[in-house]
């Protein structure tokens, strides 16, 4: 089944809206087929305000307004205690309340953006959209993340490019408790080192110390600028180093 055809059977749906590359394809794709879809946007600490500013970039780009939920994510000692399981009772709590707000607003059905390249198996939260019946029309009708990528460049989206950006939780170590400060410290970290022109990377918490990571395109560039990066980052870690492997690009 096309994803044109999957619009004909499902006229009227919630998405649920990150501003990511899937999900912005698939509002762009519900949208032009003539569904009725609407975007819901969760606001949360794990989301750092780059994705907020892209997610609203896009759905206006498009003429949609997208709704804005905001959650408190850290008011769940399940989701705090940073769990294995973390990411399946974030999951559950998300789109639980997307789900509550969907159907305020009429919506019964609720999609996201899991495309066909995402692993049961390597993601814990896909069990909780099982659990809730949130569906994945791109996961469905068999679009993989090349593919997605594809169709947005050729419908000018300027996701199309993007980086996957994995929630700010993920930069800190499994078991080890989720506060807020931690948070902030990885997003405005991050946030001088996309200012200093770096795409995609990660930097992660180790104790007072962190551990950046970067693709094999700019790993290079980021051990020439060793000494600007650790005094861009001054204050915020003890001690700064940079992982000589290369992490996988996520574009």
């Amino acid at each position: 089944m096309s994803l044109e055809e999957y619009f004909v059977k499902n006229r009227r749906l919630a998405l649920a809206f990150s501003g990511g590359v899937d999900s912005a394809y698939l509002l762009y794709a519900a949208y032009a087929a003539g569904a009725d879809v609407r975007a819901y946007y969760v606001r949360s600490a794990f989301q750092p305000q780059f994705e907020y500013d892209d997610a609203l970039r896009l759905a206006r780009g498009l003429g949609i307004e997208p709704v804005v939920i905001d959650l408190d994510v850290l008011s769940c000692a399940e989701i705090t205690e940073n769990s294995p399981l973390r990411c399946y009772h974030c999951k559950k709590m998300i789109m639980s309340a997307i789900i509550s707000h969907a159907r305020e607003d009429g919506y019964e059905l609720l999609a996201d953006g899991t495309n066909a390249d995402d692993s049961a198996d390597e993601r814990p939260g896909m069990r909780a959209l099982a659990e809730l019946r949130v569906v994945s029309p791109l996961r469905e009708c068999g679009l993989t993340k090349h593919e997605i990528r594809e169709r947005s460049k050729a419908a000018g989206l300027f996701t199309w490019d993007k980086p996957a950006y994995a929630c700010l939780a993920t930069r800190i170590p499994t078991g080890e408790r989720i506060e807020p400060d931690k948070l902030k410290k990885v997003e405005k970290s991050e946030k001088i080192l996309s200012d200093l022109g770096f795409r995609d990377l990660r930097v992660r918490l180790r104790g007072d110390n962190a551990l950046l990571q970067f693709t094999e395109a700019e790993l290079s560039r980021a051990e020439a600028d060793r000494e600007l990066i650790k005094a861009g980052l001054k204050g915020y870690f003890d001690e700064i180093s940079i992982d000589p492997t290369p992490r996988k690009s996520s574009v």
